[in-house]
């Protein structure tokens, strides 16, 4: 009975339990729930609003009893909770999904706005929004607290309430009770803005609302002709507020620029790629043409703006938001990102315009939810550069590919792609670049690239074009602690192959101490590792779990010295004693004790030449150019650019100890990135918004540190000096990185020690200019469209031709888990169900005598879970997946294949697989009827 209420309550439990407060409606609670139910709820409540709300929903879908569901409706009804009623009278979340960005804003200016309010008066103001006990309970915190810890209270209840109109009555007291500071900040970030801390699609640095400016730079080596329509001197930086670098004209609408006109008329009505520089105003482009196509198609029109990453995805749905609130306000645009679970056909058949990361709509195509994309009229692909290999937009654009070539009916799409640079690939002239940008066209099927032409003057007005320089600096002369950590990693080397002939374990030669293939080198013994066979079982186990912790710490060390190349040696032994010290917290075997003490029988020594050591002579250039640029400007803001999240932290603590240079006060920005036992957790978009508005302040941070997750697509403001140290990667990287400062007179320096990076960016800077002029020769070429349509004929026969090619089936029978490092038994295959066909569980209950737990440190929900531990290895510790709730189910082992060896039960070979799609082996699709109170534990 009520089984479609029940299972739309379990799917829309994560949003409901967000808004909903059980004390509220304890009549109902009272009226269908044991006294000891009842008790359970209000006291959890007491900790966890939101978590006794999610028990509340659990304990409603084992409710049996005719009418219940009426009841809960009519209890919402007369507890004012309107909004949350008609949702889920209607199953319709549409409007409240809408209050989501208005939530976000407060959340993220909740630290400041609380010290500039006084509760006790906004409240006479706030009845329309605020429940007669919310009052009481706000004056009550006021009275016994102070006027902070209400102002708290006060901003948690706006959060939890699902009243449309709750933002404007806030703004609306404020400006009864004089709070001009407090409006100011509302306004000011933007009074309608994008969702913050979503999660991120991928495991790239990024991963991750912030309000931005759009930037750019571009170098100039020496005078190009005006037909040069990628050229250095074309590249403009503007310096208005607040991302769009249109003009401003009355009431807040902005005008386009004649330049950013000829590039949205030329994607009217056809696909199109528009190349255009970093900072001249695409999103606005973007926007305009918008504007056209929704002119174009009153009523029908369906618009998807796409983003790689979720930092960049929430600046441009902020930006859409404040542009149509101001032009036509009738016009419905939302956002999704990372994990909200909302319906994404349900969202496009409701708004007129959708931004959301590509992998969203890629996830949605591929479950059906969204059939074809024939739902839609246009697509926006940012970065579109991207469009290559195995990257979501390439997966979108296979599909509309597919559907074009096969169907004459099917209505499709428009296409328009932006980029600063379509210098993909790998090319060494011009036919080689030219092919690379004919392979783009193909892929997002456009026989159109756009750049600027009749209004360069135009553009070149609004952009500074920075000075560009080069710093080689030489290498450090012999260095004792390079010498003494290479030793002890030759020692370990020794120790390993004692054990077992690593050098069989790999075909990968030359592994320097201290370099990347070296790098390269572990990842490749590691693997092989895991699956060494063995007669006798105990010594296959013993040897698997030694040669995982010697080449783990021989990661380490290779990474010790990598810091110690561009940081300070201290950093270097600060980032080893922090492995050691996770080292002894986690499982120490004899093997580890033995690793550690060889440590620290030279920690003493390390120390000594730490503290009394030679200086990094790349560290003292950097600190000779930081001081000279603010003494002659002390109004400089630096971006400088590192490899590595553990070079990021290290340049960090160096300018923190540098007398000179402490007053800098620097920022750290770094992806998301991937978790394992010794690395940290990366960054939140919370925190990176922090952060970045911490560097917009000119008292405070005025220096901002930036692994690649900043290189592309993040506006990061008021930028005038750009520093690359020993940071070089490809054509699209060199013009992304630069295009991280904006103001006028900036400049852009590369500091390396390495002869070959600063020749690689000089060929970088001349492949720029063979791209330029590759796209003016494709740009008048007669052939193009034929040229194109050649290509995705012969990408569709490949395709077809794969896709014919008989899938290998998954094989059946049984197969082993074991611990990745100690080969330990996990569980048998057969217990293994998937759940939403991504997501890995365990159904067996005697797994949890070989594991055991520690808490998480960021449990969250996602899809229905609710992670809460992780699960490590009984024996070594080895981290082998969470523990997560899953709708009424507790404590279900979510499992991470790659901490594992999978073990065929017949033929005793060993397999490792570090995705679940990679596994051979059939799975079950997980069943609810499996679970009972008798087999499994269920929530409360």
């Amino acid at each position: 009975m009520y089984e479609l209420e029940k299972e739309n309550l379990r799917r829309l439990s994560d949003y409901i339990a967000k808004i909903l407060r059980p004390s509220l409606i304890k009549t109902f609670l009272t009226t269908h729930f044991d006294k000891e139910v009842v008790e359970r709820i209000l006291s959890a409540e007491e900790t966890s609003v939101t978590a006794a709300a999610q028990m509340l929903l659990d304990r409603m879908c084992f409710l049996e009893e005719e009418g219940w569901f009426q009841a809960f409706l009519d209890t919402l009804f007369a507890s004012e909770y309107t909004g949350l009623h008609k949702a889920i009278k209607d199953w319709d979340f549409g409007e409240l999904e809408e209050l989501n960005e208005h939530r976000m804003l407060l959340e993220r200016i909740e630290p400041s706005i609380t010290k500039l309010i006084k509760p006790s008066e906004l409240l006479t103001h706030m009845n329309d929004c605020l429940k007669p006990r919310e009052c009481e309970e706000i004056k009550a915190v006021d009275s016994q607290k102070g006027h902070i810890a209400a102002s708290e209270k006060l901003v948690d209840t706006l959060l939890r309430s699902d009243k449309s109109n709750w933002f404007k009555v806030l703004k609306m007291a404020l400006d009864a009770c004089s709070c001009y500071q407090a409006l100011d900040l509302l306004e000011s970030n933007g009074g309608s803005t994008a969702a913050i801390g979503c999660g991120s699609d991928g495991e790239a640095d990024s991963m991750t609302t912030e309000t931005m400016t759009t930037v750019s730079f571009e170098f100039r080596e020496e005078t190009e002709s005006e037909d040069m329509l990628m050229s250095a001197n074309n590249m403009t930086v503007t310096e208005t507020p607040s991302g769009f670098t249109g003009e401003y004209v009355r009431s807040g609408e902005r005008k386009l620029r004649e330049y950013q006109k000829e590039l949205a008329d030329a994607a009217e009505g056809q696909n199109t790629i528009i190349c255009a520089p970093t900072g001249c105003g695409k999103t606005i482009v973007a926007v305009a043409i918008c504007e056209q196509h929704l002119k174009k198609c009153p009523g029908r029109a369906k618009i998807v703006f796409l983003a790689t990453k979720v930092d960049v995805y929430e600046q441009q749905y902020k930006l859409f938001k404040e542009h149509f609130s101001i032009t036509d306000p009738s016009i419905k645009i939302t956002g999704m990102c990372g994990d909200m679970d909302l319906s994404v056909r349900l969202l496009i058949e409701s708004h007129d315009i959708v931004v959301m990361t590509a992998q969203i709509l890629v996830n949605a195509l591929q479950s059906g939810e969204v059939a074809s994309l024939d739902l839609l009229t246009l697509i926006l692909l940012d970065e579109c550069h991207n469009t290559t290999g195995k990257h979501p937009y390439n997966n979108i654009m296979t599909r509309y590919l597919d559907t074009k070539l096969s169907s004459s009916t099917q209505s499709l799409p428009q296409i328009v792609g932006l980029t600063a640079s379509v210098g993909i690939g790998s090319f060494k002239d011009r036919t080689e670049a030219e092919n690379n940008i004919l392979q783009l066209c193909a892929n997002l099927d456009t026989r159109v690239i756009a750049t600027v032409t009749k209004h360069l003057d135009e553009l070149r007005s609004y952009v500074h074009t920075p000075e560009k320089d080069f710093f080689e600096v030489p290498e450090r002369e012999c260095d004792p602690f390079i010498r003494i950590i290479k030793n002890i990693m030759s020692n370990i080397e020794q120790l390993a192959l004692k054990t077992f002939n690593i050098e069989s374990l790999s075909n990968i030669q030359n592994h320097e101490h201290g370099s990347q293939k070296y790098e390269q080198w572990i990842v490749s013994v590691q693997k092989s590792c895991r699956v060494i066979v063995m007669k006798n079982s105990e010594e296959e186990r013993r040897i698997c779990r030694d040669l995982c912790n010697y080449t783990e710490h021989l990661r380490k060390y290779n990474d010790a010295l990598i810091i110690n190349e561009d940081a300070r040696t201290k950093d270097s032994l600060d980032f080893l004693d922090g492995f050691f010290e996770q080292v002894r917290n986690a499982g120490f075997d004899e093997t580890e004790r033995k690793l550690t003490a060889l440590y620290d029988s030279q920690r003493p020594q390390l120390l000594l030449l730490a503290t009394e050591g030679q200086q990094n002579p790349k560290l003292e250039e950097l600190r000779f150019i930081l001081e000279e640029e603010y003494h002659n400007n002390d109004q400089t803001r630096t971006v400088l650019f590192v490899r590595t999240r553990a070079l990021a932290d290290a340049m960090k603590k160096w300018i923190d100890d540098t007398d000179s240079l402490k007053f800098l006060m620097p920022g750290v920005l770094i992806g998301k990135g991937r978790k394992s036992n010794f690395t940290g957790s990366g960054m939140t978009p919370t925190s990176k918004k922090g952060v970045l508005d911490s560097f917009k302040s000119s008292d405070q941070s005025k220096i901002l540190i930036a692994t690649s997750v900043a290189d592309e697509g993040i506006d990061i403001p008021q930028c005038n000096l750009v520093l690359m140290y020993e940071y070089v990667g490809n054509v699209v990287k060199m013009v992304q990185v630069r295009g991280r400062g904006r103001a006028q007179g900036s400049r852009c320096f590369l500091i390396s020690s390495n002869k070959d990076r600063i020749m690689k960016e000089r060929m970088n800077m001349q492949k720029e200019k063979i791209v330029e002029e590759a796209i003016v020769e494709l740009q008048s070429r007669p052939d193009l469209s034929y040229k194109v349509d050649r290509l995705q004929r012969d990408d569709k026969a490949r395709r077809d031709h794969v896709s014919a090619s008989p899938e290998k089936p998954k094989k059946q029978g049984s197969y082993r888990l074991l611990c990745g490092k100690c080969k330990k038994f996990a569980c048998l295959s057969d217990s293994l169900r998937v759940v939403q066909e991504s997501h890995h569980i365990a159904l067996d209950r005697s797994m949890f005598e070989r594991f055991t737990t520690v808490p998480h440190k960021k449990p969250r929900s996602f899809c229905g879970f609710s992670k809460n531990k992780k699960m490590l290895c009984g024996d070594c510790k080895h981290d082998w997946g969470l523990i997560a709730s899953y709708l009424t189910i507790q404590d279900l082992p979510l499992l991470k294949i790659e901490s594992y060896v999978v073990q065929d039960c017949v033929t005793e070979e060993q397999f490792y697989f570090r995705k679940w799609r990679e596994v051979t082996f059939a799975i079950q699709e997980f069943d609810m009827k499996e679970i009972t109170p008798q087999t499994w534990p269920l929530r409360d």
